[in-house]
């Protein structure tokens, strides 16, 4: 059987995907990058509450999860987050844990998440009112049969350039046909197919300040109506 886990290397306490040359978060400050491209950029944690679902390409070490669920439990209020990420390499738990190590303000979580972390395991609750679906795989063939729909999209798979698979515009498609009307998604990339194929999918796409070293983001927005 082949393994799938994450092949890494690390720098400066950060892995880097060996097959892509990436890291998996940002080398100046993981934490307020995941906090300006993926909660500011979906309007969060404004719009939290109720029953709302987040769905994610890339889950890596799980950071974008960590940072999501302290902003829920900080916001307050009633409801339940589920969050459901498709990663084709899921990180061993040692490596996860070494990662997320890296962010001592988010120990409680990780220690609850790294406990839990089994990927082929379904749904788990990670809290009374927070679950996680880790989904393994090929995006491509996993998305489309997914049963769910996301109020928010975190796109986050390595760089484009270097992992093209994650934004095939067929893929960009299934994001969007499982997202709820007046949801949105949200990428550290600018680039100019992604922003194309987005829209092709009947987002309404808007560029933005980016985070540290990137120039800009894109922030994305389906019809109320869809």
């Amino acid at each position: 059987m082949t393994d799938q886990t994450a092949k890494l290397q690390w720098r400066d306490g950060v892995p880097i995907a060996r097959d892509f040359d990436d890291p998996y978060f940002s080398l100046d400050d993981g934490l307020a990058e995941t906090r300006h491209v993926f909660l500011n950029g979906n309007d969060l944690p404004a719009r939290f509450g109720g029953d709302f679902h987040i769905g994610e390409l890339g889950f890596g070490t799980g950071l974008n999860l960590l940072v999501t669920w302290d902003a829920w439990v900080q916001a307050g209020r009633s409801g339940q987050l589920h969050f459901t990420s498709f990663e084709a390499f899921p990180m061993a738990l040692p490596d996860m844990a070494t990662a997320l190590a890296q962010f001592p303000m988010l120990a409680g979580y990780a220690d609850k998440l790294l406990a839990a972390w089994t990927p082929e395991a379904g749904p788990v609750a990670l809290d009374p009112g927070v679950t996680l679906q880790v989904i393994s795989g090929d995006a491509r063939k996993t998305l489309p049969v997914w049963q769910g729909r996301a109020d928010a999209w975190y796109l986050d798979g390595f760089s484009p350039a270097k992992n093209p698979e994650l934004w095939e515009p067929s893929l960009l498609q299934a994001v969007a046909d499982h997202t709820r009307p007046g949801g949105t998604a949200a990428t550290y990339s600018a680039a100019g197919h992604i922003r194309r194929s987005l829209s092709d999918a009947r987002f309404t796409v808007t560029k933005h300040p980016g985070y540290g070293r990137k120039r800009h983001m894109t922030r994305a927005r389906m019809d109320d109506a869809k």
